[in-house]
C-alpha cells in the first residue's frame, strides 16, 4: 500500500493499522483530504473544507498516544459530518441562505461521541434545503452530483454524505433520517447504511432556537453511511454513547443476544401497485439467495400492511410540517423548494387538527401490528425503491415527479413512523441505458436490533462485493 492509496481503507482496516501504529492519524486524514481535493470539486459533496483544523487534530492524537494516551475504537478515522447537525464555531446552514451564519455554540452528540471515539472530521457535507428532499441541490451551496454520473440524483437529503463517502472522501459519512435521507443516498450511490430505531442515536442541536414536533423528534435518527457493513459494526458502538442532552435516548449495547434458532425473514416483492422494474427484482432475488445461502430462513410473505401505515405516518409528518414549518419555508426558502412542497401536500394531503390527535395514536396500532409480526420473523427484506434510482431535480416535475421519488417509497418512510430499524444495501449493478447504477435492497429489524440488519447487510454484500470498487475503477478512467 502506497500513500496514495489509503483514501481507499475502509474505516475497520484503517483503525487496525492506527491503533497499532502501523499508520498515523496524520497520515490517515492525509489520505483522506488529498482525495478529497482530488474529486469534490467535480462533486460538490463537501461544501466546507476542514482540513487544516483536521491535520491539527490528527496531530494532536498521534501525540497523545505518544504521550501514553490509548487510542479510541475510530482512531484516526476521517469522518464528514452533515451540515444540518451542530459543530462547535461552524455554520448549521441546514442548505437554506437565511441560516448560513447560524454558528454552533457547541457540538451535536453525534459529533462528540465520533469525535470521542478519535475520529476527525475532514469537511461538513451538503443537503438540500431544510433537508428535506430526496435529491440535493440549494441556492446556498449548489448541486452534489453522484459519482456514478450525473444521470442519477446523488440522493437526499443525506446526499453529500452518499456521494463523498463513495468517491472515497472519508471513510465515514454522517447523515440524517426523516424519511429516507440515510437510505435514499444509500441507494442512490451504491453505500450502505441502517437507520437506527427510535431512540437509538442521542440527538440535539445546541443551536436551534426551540424543540422539534413531536414527529419529527420520534421519526428522525442520526446514523452514519459508510462504503460496507463491516465499518456499521465498527462504528455504531460509538455512536450510540449516551448523551444526557437527549431525554429519550435509549442506553443499549450495540449487539443485542444471539438467535438461538436460525433467524427467520420475511421476504416480500409487493409494491402495492407500482411496477417492479426488472433489476430491482434480480437484486431482491440475489438478496435472497445471500441469505439462504449465509443460513437464514427466508420465507415469501408480505408483513403488515407497510402501504396504509406509511402513507399515513407521511401524512401526519406534512400536517406538522404546515403547522410548525411552512411559515420559514415561505420566509426563507427558494422558489423551488416552496413548490416542492405545494406538491408534497397533493401527494401527502396532510393531516392536521383532531385527525393528527388520532393518527398519533393510531401509530401504536402499526407498530403492534409490526412488533408481533416481528415476533416470528426477525427481519424483513424488501424492495426500497421499485424503480431505479431517480434523475437529478425529478422531484420539480411536479406531480408526476413527487409521486416517482416520494410516492413510491412506503417501505423507506414507513419504517420512520414504526421507528424500526432499516439497513439499505447495494444487491445488484444494473447497467442501464444512461449509465451503470446500483440497486439496493432494504432489511428491516425488530425494535432495537440494528445489529441484525447489518448482519443480513453484510451477508448480502458478501455475495455482491462492495460497490465502491467498480466505481473507483469507473472514476478513476475519467480522471
Amino acid at each position: 500500500m502506497t500513500k496514495n492509496d489509503i483514501w481507499r481503507l475502509s474505516a475497520t482496516a484503517l483503525t487496525k493499522l492506527t491503533r497499532t501504529g502501523e499508520l498515523s492519524a496524520e497520515q490517515a486524514v492525509q489520505g483522506a483530504i488529498d482525495r478529497m481535493h482530488q474529486v469534490n470539486p467535480d462533486l460538490n459533496a463537501v461544501v466546507e473544507d476542514l482540513s487544516v483544523e483536521a491535520l491539527q487534530k490528527a496531530r494532536a492524537l498521534d501525540q497523545a498516544v505518544v504521550g501514553g494516551a490509548s487510542p479510541g475504537p475510530l482512531h484516526g478515522v476521517p469522518v464528514t459530518i452533515k451540515i444540518n447537525v451542530d459543530q462547535k464555531g461552524h455554520a448549521t446552514s441546514n442548505g437554506v441562505v437565511a441560516l448560513k451564519d447560524v454558528i454552533a455554540p457547541n457540538d451535536a452528540p453525534i459529533v462528540t461521541n465520533l469525535q470521542n471515539a478519535g475520529a476527525v472530521v475532514i469537511g461538513r457535507t451538503n443537503t438540500p434545503e431544510f433537508s428535506f428532499r430526496a435529491d440535493t441541490d440549494n441556492d446556498l451551496h449548489g448541486r452534489t452530483h453522484n459519482p456514478w454520473g450525473r444521470h442519477i440524483s446523488p440522493g437526499g437529503s443525506s446526499g453529500g454524505a452518499g456521494a463523498g463517502v463513495m468517491a472515497g472522501i472519508g471513510a465515514l459519512a454522517h447523515g440524517n433520517d426523516i424519511g429516507g435521507s440515510l437510505r435514499f443516498p444509500a441507494a442512490a450511490n451504491g453505500a450502505v447504511t441502517v437507520k437506527p430505531g427510535l431512540g437509538r442515536v442521542p440527538a440535539w442541536n445546541p443551536s436551534q432556537p426551540a424543540e422539534r414536533g413531536i414527529l419529527a423528534q420520534s421519526m428522525s435518527v442520526q446514523g452514519l453511511i459508510t462504503r460496507s457493513a463491516a465499518d456499521l459494526h465498527l462504528s455504531m458502538p460509538s455512536v450510540i454513547a449516551a448523551d444526557p442532552r437527549d431525554p429519550f435516548h435509549v442506553s443499549m449495547p450495540w449487539r443485542g443476544a444471539p438467535c438461538d434458532t436460525s433467524i427467520k425473514v420475511a421476504f416480500t416483492k409487493n409494491t402495492f401497485g407500482y411496477a417492479l422494474h426488472p433489476e430491482v427484482e434480480k437484486a431482491l432475488d440475489t438478496a435472497r439467495d445471500a441469505l439462504v445461502d449465509a443460513g437464514y430462513l427466508v420465507t415469501e410473505i408480505d408483513p403488515p400492511d407497510v402501504f396504509e401505515c406509511g402513507r399515513a405516518g407521511y401524512r401526519a409528518l406534512m400536517g406538522e410540517v404546515l403547522t410548525l414549518m411552512k411559515n420559514d419555508i415561505e420566509a426563507a426558502g427558494s422558489q423551488t423548494i416552496r413548490n416542492i412542497f405545494e406538491v408534497y401536500f397533493q401527494e401527502f394531503p396532510p393531516i392536521t387538527d383532531t385527525d393528527l390527535i388520532r393518527m398519533l395514536a393510531q401509530r401504536t396500532h402499526y407498530a403492534r401490528e409490526w412488533s408481533l409480526f416481528m415476533e416470528d420473523y426477525a427481519l424483513v427484506l424488501s424492495p426500497f425503491l421499485p424503480q431505479p434510482f431517480f434523475k437529478p431535480d425529478r422531484d420539480t416535475d411536479g406531480a408526476e415527479g413527487v409521486h416517482e421519488v416520494l410516492g413510491c417509497a412506503v417501505y423507506s418512510y414507513a419504517m420512520n413512523f414504526l421507528g424500526l430499524p432499516a439497513a439499505c444495501v447495494p444487491a445488484r449493478l444494473a447497467q442501464l441505458p444512461k449509465g451503470p447504477q446500483p440497486i439496493n435492497v432494504q432489511i428491516a429489524a425488530r425494535r432495537w436490533r440494528e445489529d441484525m440488519a447489518v448482519d443480513a447487510a453484510a451477508a448480502i454484500e458478501s455475495r455482491v462485493g462492495q460497490m465502491c470498487l467498480p466505481l473507483w475503477d469507473r472514476m478513476d478512467a475519467a480522471l
